[in-house]
């Protein structure tokens, strides 16, 4: 097992492809299940039993393998705060898609080691699809490596973005700028759209509102298909309550459109 001081990325791989093995048993027990029991959380967001099972089985496998690294978990918050590594779950990203039956769904959990997201993994096993990436090992999606898109023109590019506050924000005129700017324009939301950039099926992403645990994950996947993720100001960060990610290349057009100033 490796230890905080000589963290082996491989190693932790295994280990997550462990933990969403753990997390895909339960999610699909529950799918399209009669007599799921649906509650809305103070956030007004909806959670189930599968929600609060999987991060408890993903928590319990950790404290098994990784007793010396912390948890943050959208379900059950955080444990040992102060540890070097951490892990951050969010063990079902698209609730409200899994309780209607949409298999537009995942696990994700992401590794963070003294502040920086070294590791993710997505399993969307409705889907069959899964991907991961480590820091310096490149992305995987089902064993291929992928690989962002190399689209260098607005015109040319395929935008997807989640419906949220973007008035609130004060970016609702610049999404609408860059929606009329691209050539095509889809709103797959949550998780999705972002493993479409890391793919090269998609080339801009963006999110008004978002949690680092529907993020941290996502965020390394995309850096090391050769794309770029930041926060709408531009800041390579997971924990910044937005999100835009692209192939790279579209990075600053598309940040200058959202920010209301057109490109040129």
């Amino acid at each position: 097992m490796s230890t905080d001081d000589s963290l082996n990325l491989r190693e932790e791989l295994a280990l997550a492809a462990q933990l969403v093995d753990l997390a895909d048993v339960i999610t699909m027990h529950h799918f399209q299940a009669s007599g799921l029991v649906i509650e809305t959380k103070p956030d007004r967001t909806e959670v189930t039993i599968a929600d609060r099972s999987t991060e408890q089985a993903i928590r319990d496998h950790l404290a098994l393998h990784r007793c010396t690294h912390g948890v943050l978990g959208e379900e059950h918050g955080v444990t040992d705060a102060d540890a070097r590594c951490r892990w951050i779950i969010d063990p079902i990203d698209g609730t409200s898609n899994y309780v209607r039956g949409v298999p537009l769904w995942a696990t994700l959990i992401g590794l963070e080691v003294d502040g920086e997201i070294v590791l993710g993994m997505v399993s969307a096993p409705a889907l069959a699809r899964r991907w991961w990436a480590a820091r310096g090992l490149g992305a995987f999606a089902n064993g291929t490596q992928i690989h962002s898109s190399r689209i260098s023109e607005l015109a040319n590019a395929s935008l997807s973005y989640s419906e949220g506050p973007w008035e609130g924000i004060g970016m609702r005129s610049g999404i609408d700028s860059l929606r009329r700017s691209v050539t095509k324009e889809r709103a797959f939301g949550d998780f999705w759209q972002h493993m479409l950039v890391a793919e090269g099926a998609v080339d801009i992403a963006a999110e008004a509102i978002v949690s680092l645990w529907d993020l941290a994950a996502i965020k390394i996947i995309v850096e090391e298909s050769g794309g770029r993720f930041t926060d709408l100001s531009g800041v390579a960060r997971a924990d910044g309550g937005c999100a835009l990610s692209t192939n790279a290349i579209l990075h600053e057009q598309a940040l200058t459109m959202l920010r209301g100033t057109p490109t040129q």
